[in-house]
């Protein structure tokens, strides 16, 4: 893992060149979702090696609060427009023009952000583990950073904030930085903002996500969208999926 600054917080990211000869000069960056990190979310479920086994070179970034990124106690350090400028920091810290951009869940929020922010930046968007509830926003964060706060695991007794307990401890996440990381400014995105997004935009979530939401709701309000169902996964199964590998390596074939 290589780092940058980002106007002073130490960002890292893993830059791997293509294994066969490139297809295209416009790389791929992915951002991985809440509680995650570049190890978890795409070295161990095989997306590096697929991607630069098609040919891409692949640029990873550990988002702030997670993984071997600097990690912030203070809420007002994290939420979506500002991950999403150190997404765009890290594209100028490497001097490309352009860049395709897979996020995943929370990631798929910060791609949001950076393709409306940053147009010119993106040449297409895969928005990944979050459909429809990319616009309404996510509900009772409160409990989840109340888990993440909590003495053990084994006080907490909400199940959907329990599962974000297990997981931040699966990664060995710093806690505090994740509980400030959701209780941070949830900046909305508005049905009239996605229908803005004028790149290629590939919207691929589980058929049985029920945190995602529809990516077929998702991609309808999004005019240059198209929308790819993943069967039989839900938010976590989906992460290195087949058929979803498959669909987003036919997309950028489409767009390269």
């Amino acid at each position: 893992m290589k780092t940058f600054d980002s106007e002073g917080v130490s960002i890292a990211y893993l830059d791997s060149a293509p294994t066969v000869a490139a297809v295209d000069s416009v790389p791929v960056i992915l951002v991985h979702g809440f509680a995650s990190n570049v190890a978890t979310n795409w070295v161990a479920p095989g997306w590096i090696d697929t991607l630069t086994g098609a040919g891409y070179r692949v640029i990873a970034i550990d988002n702030r609060g997670h993984g071997t990124s600097e990690k912030r106690h203070d809420p007002s350090m994290y939420g979506g427009p500002l991950m999403a400028e150190d997404v765009r920091r890290l594209i100028e810290h490497l001097g490309l023009a352009q860049a395709h951009v897979m996020g995943y869940s929370m990631g798929a929020r910060i791609t949001a952000f950076l393709t409306l922010k940053h147009p010119a930046l993106v040449k297409s968007a895969v928005f990944a583990g979050l459909g429809i509830n990319m616009v309404r926003g996510m509900a009772g964060t409160g409990p989840i950073a109340n888990a993440l706060e909590a003495p053990s695991i084994e006080d907490v007794v909400n199940p959907t904030a329990r599962t974000f307990r297990a997981f931040a401890e699966q990664t060995k996440s710093d806690l505090q930085a994740l509980a400030a990381c959701i209780r941070s400014s949830r900046d909305p995105i508005s049905r009239d903002e996605v229908g803005r997004i004028s790149c290629p935009v590939l919207v691929a979530v589980g058929s049985e996500d029920v945190i995602g939401g529809s990516a077929e709701d998702l991609a309808e309000l999004i005019p240059t969208a198209e929308a790819f169902v993943i069967p039989g996964r839900d938010h976590m199964k989906a992460v290195g999926d087949k058929a979803y590998k498959a669909a987003v390596l036919a997309f950028l074939e489409r767009y390269r």
